[in-house]
């Protein structure tokens, strides 16, 4: 077994991996990457991009199947769904590609393949060829799926989101088990592609909602197309031929069970912080396990050691995975002189339709922090203007802002183009601006954005304590 000694040590070769390394680079430092499984990042294979690719499928299958409600009539649709996953897998692969010869251009000495463990602090051990001394450490090692041990026996009829991405056609039906972004974006879009899809859910939780009634009006919404189960509980799973029967108990206590071809687990993933012998680190962790850390510098306590992505387990998505990666490997760098670095704005949308963004402070966040201190304005586009134009007239936006300052704070929303709304938001509030100064800013006609703002001016109206805004002033030109 060799021993090496560098400055900095990057476990994972993730979106925060491979940042973190090359912001640690740029002092000049010796810095090595430790990558046991395939290079890729979670996002170009397994994430964002394949999912992504599935859902444009999709959505050109539901835009035909929607086009007669414009007088518009096209013939039979056949979905092909070889070809449909044929073209999945052919782009990711292309995504994954340009990850590849990014690590490629890494110089040959600084990737270590194999699984890395702490065997003291700053000293790490990957597999039984090395031993890294490392005068700091970058924790980037990602996250996995959950899939509860009970299901397991049903072999290969049980997936993950990543199994999904390397089907060469699709299957007949499918169950889907979880509410959050994954189980809803996959869900929906299969259905949409003509698989028999029920979506089941512990409770009443969808994506990363909060707020009430945004809630209620995303499960009406969705709940409207898709067989959408809430308050169901999986009561147990098993191989059934070549597929698999899923038992449950709803609500009422009423138990079913039904036969699919798979049973897609999308019920949250699990930061990969086990078996890397943290409790070698030096570190104090909390009661998952994983590291105590400060935000602002992505340090655990005042060890070396740093921590990104998705193994912290605080925002898991690309976004935050490069900017914590970036802080982490810049500190690493600079150990012991760490500094704050830039924590931006809170994003997140879901790629279900209607989308769902959530940006800045959650309602839930704000009854915490702002308890009694906080006033909300709000938007149906049921009657927005642009939005009964496209036929997507569903969904609300809920805004957020601090009493006494006028401080935007955050919003949730189900909506029409949400993805785009929850950049202009999320920009507002990374720059503090005050709800009158957004109001001050320029709306066109006719745009969704015209919602947005309808819900402030209701918002300006409740800070001030007075009236609120009209139900929809945004569907006459020049309001």
């Amino acid at each position: 077994m060799k021993t090496i000694r560098v400055d900095v040590a990057v476990i994972g070769a993730g979106t925060a991996g491979m940042t973190a390394y090359r912001s640690a680079r740029k002092h000049g430092k010796r810095v090595v990457m430790i990558e046991g499984g395939a290079y890729g990042t979670t996002c170009a294979r397994v994430g964002c991009m394949p999912s992504k690719l599935l859902i444009a499928a999709a959505e050109a299958a539901h835009a035909v199947a929607a086009a007669p409600a414009f007088g518009v009539h096209p013939g039979a649709v056949r979905i092909d769904g070889a070809a449909v996953m044929a073209r999945v897998r052919a782009e990711r692969d292309r995504f994954v590609g340009f990850v590849l010869e990014a690590v490629e251009e890494m110089p040959a000495a600084d990737k270590i393949r194999g699984r890395a463990r702490f065997i003291g602090p700053g000293r790490l051990q990957v597999d039984e060829h090395t031993v890294i001394e490392a005068a700091s450490v970058v924790i980037a090692s990602g996250s996995t799926a959950i899939v509860p041990e009970a299901w397991r026996g049903a072999g290969a009829r049980v997936v993950i989101s990543d199994d999904v991405f390397d089907w060469s056609d699709l299957p007949a039906s499918v169950a889907v088990v979880g509410s959050g972004v994954i189980g809803l974006e996959l869900g929906q879009a299969l259905h949409r592609l003509g698989v028999r899809v029920a979506l089941y859910a512990r409770g009443a939780g969808v994506a990363q909602l909060s707020d009430p009634q945004v809630l209620a009006t995303a499960a009406r919404a969705l709940g409207g197309e898709l067989d959408l189960r809430m308050h169901t509980r999986v009561a147990g799973v098993e191989r059934d031929g070549d597929g698999v029967l899923l038992r449950s108990v709803d609500a009422a206590g009423v138990e079913r069970a039904e036969r699919y071809d798979y049973v897609l687990a999308a019920i949250g993933r699990r930061p990969n912080v086990a078996g890397i012998g943290l409790e070698l680190a030096g570190v104090a962790l909390d009661a998952r396990g994983v590291p105590l850390y400060d935000r602002r510098t992505m340090q655990c306590g005042d060890s070396a050691v740093f921590i990104a992505g998705d193994a912290d387990n605080e925002r898991p998505v690309l976004p935050e995975a490069a900017d914590q990666g970036h802080i982490a490997g810049d500190n690493a760098a600079r150990y012991p002189a760490v500094r704050a670095g830039l924590r931006r704005a809170a994003l997140a949308v879901a790629f279900c339709e209607p989308q769902i963004a959530t940006v800045g402070a959650r309602h839930k966040e704000l009854c915490l922090s702002h308890a009694g201190g906080f006033a909300v304005g709000a938007v149906s586009f049921e009657n927005q203007g642009r939005s009964r134009v496209m036929l997507q007239n569903r969904g609300m936006l809920r805004v957020y802002g601090e009493f006494g300052s006028g401080r935007f704070l955050g919003a949730e929303m189900v909506g029409p183009r949400a993805e785009h709304l929850g950049h202009l938001l999320a920009w507002a509030c990374q720059a503090g601006l005050t709800v009158a100064a957004m109001l001050d800013m320029p709306f066109y006609h006719p745009v969704v954005e015209e919602g947005v703002r309808t819900a402030l001016r209701e918002l300006l109206g409740q800070l001030s304590r007075g009236a609120a805004g009209q139900l929809c002033p945004d569907c006459i030109p020049g309001a």
